[in-house]
């Protein structure tokens, strides 16, 4: 059905809404018809989007009810979580499976997803930015070819590199092998994706340009060195120093039998993600851990990895305590 006014990123008011449940079915016709993406929300089993064709424009939801995502970060809920490794996900934007990896998402503070491509060859994307505080993404498995602005020529990201994409930076996902796994980790856990058509990529190289005050990161594991940490090793991220101090993030592995030790931590998220491997987690109280797993641990308490055998990884993520809301646009020379 249709019907309904609605405001869009501009403020202009339209008077087409089409809702319906058949949200993938409609966008696909849209799209096929020549339409274009402004904007989509969210990026896991997404329900709203604005398309434009020309100077004509139109809303399509399965969700009219679905309070519209701000720029105020929703409160942050502590607690404990531990997700089990799953063969499922739901679809995404681009053709993309996701996996949810903190149900709750911490009050809406925070998402993790586990992605997945299944076919590989060219991915169904465009160029688009994200409104978020903070959005990370790690290569499990398989390779994918991005590209960014103001970072050069497309480039392939492989098992274990990573990128920081800071807020509003344009980007495009280009092709991946079949069976591409990524771990992404953001917040706000719902968060609007624009679509620039006017933009072509890539565009311009400035390796140092802030993006609302954070840095793009590439980080390649190829060639990180591994360094003592908490009775373990790490490959350590420049994360710290691309977010100004908001994240950090390191893979983690065993040199032995010896425990993992974990210090109690001073902001909010502290987010792990088995990469490889089993081991036992000891928390509040212990958790067998097995490749694929996912857990959050509430700040200001220690903990441990035990026991973990050899092939050990462990993808580690913290985040410092977070702005009130999303930072404005604003993109300036280092």
């Amino acid at each position: 059905m249709s019907g309904g006014a609605f405001s869009d990123q501009e403020g202009r008011t339209h008077d087409r809404l089409i809702a319906g449940d058949d949200f993938d079915g409609q966008l696909a016709r849209f799209r096929a018809d020549g339409w274009s993406v402004d904007q989509i929300y969210p990026a896991d089993e997404p329900h709203t989007a604005i398309l434009s064709r020309s100077d004509d424009r139109v809303r399509l939801s399965s969700r009219v009810d679905f309070e519209e995502p701000g720029v105020k970060l929703p409160d942050f809920h502590p607690g404990f979580v531990l997700t089990r490794a799953a063969d499922d996900g739901g679809a995404g934007r681009a053709g993309m499976l996701y996996r949810d990896l903190i149900p709750g998402r911490l009050g809406g503070r925070y998402i993790a997803s586990h992605i997945t491509i299944t076919k590989g060859g060219p991915v169904d994307d465009w160029v688009h930015y994200h409104s978020v505080a903070l959005q990370m993404i790690c290569v499990r498995s398989g390779w994918v070819r991005v590209v960014y602005e103001d970072q050069g020529d497309p480039f392939v990201m492989q098992a274990g590199d990573l990128v920081l994409q800071p807020p509003y930076i344009r980007h495009r996902v280009l092709e991946s092998s079949p069976g591409l796994e990524v771990i992404e980790v953001g917040c706000p856990s719902v968060h609007k994706t624009y679509g620039d058509h006017a933009m072509v990529l890539p565009h311009g190289t400035d390796p140092d340009r802030l993006f609302s005050g954070q840095r793009f990161l590439r980080h390649r594991a190829a060639g990180t060195g591994w360094t003592p940490w908490g009775g373990g090793e790490a490959q350590e991220t420049d994360m710290a120093r691309a977010t100004a101090g908001l994240a950090n993030v390191r893979t983690v592995r065993p040199t032995g039998s010896a425990p993992i030790r974990f210090p109690a931590h001073d902001g909010e998220l502290v987010f792990g993600f088995v990469v490889a491997g089993s081991a036992r987690l000891e928390a509040a109280k212990p958790h067998d851990l097995g490749s694929g797993d996912a857990f959050v641990i509430p700040p200001a308490e220690q903990w441990a990895i035990m026991g973990a055998t050899s092939d050990f990884r462990l993808l580690h993520v913290t985040s410092a305590l977070m702005p009130a809301q999303i930072p404005e646009a604003r993109v300036e020379s280092a």
